[in-house]
């Protein structure tokens, strides 16, 4: 069963329409991981990120490709194989990421504060 939201989306605001698609902890990371273009199949994808629960990154994955973040490919070959790549929708949220990427390297000192210094 999947995640249904209590509160709706408010479809007035572009800044809450935009966090809809890439408010979770993992699809701005997969977007990142995906930028390049390559497909990826669903196994690599686990290995960057693997502090992320698979069945997490699964329900992620399957809500990016309905939202139109990426795209899946389904080989039909025994054992089934699929793949992952990012679509122009998403391609468009990367400016995004690298100014937040750049936002949280600009301001690590606040993180360090909050969490202390990377191991």
């Amino acid at each position: 069963m999947a995640y249904e939201k209590k509160i709706p989306v408010d479809l007035d605001c572009p800044l809450r329409l935009t966090m809809s698609l890439i408010e979770s902890k993992w699809k701005s990371c997969i977007l990142d991981e995906l930028r390049s273009g390559k497909p990826m199949r669903p196994s690599e994808i686990h290995k960057c990120l693997p502090e992320a629960a698979p069945r997490v990154l699964d329900i992620q994955l399957k809500e990016m490709v309905e939202d139109g973040l990426i795209e899946k490919t389904i080989y039909a070959e025994l054992p089934p194989r699929s793949e992952y790549c990012i679509s122009q929708l998403g391609l468009s949220l990367i400016p995004i990421i690298d100014l937040m990427l750049q936002w949280g390297t600009e301001h690590y000192d606040i993180f360090e504060k909050k969490y202390g210094k990377a191991d």
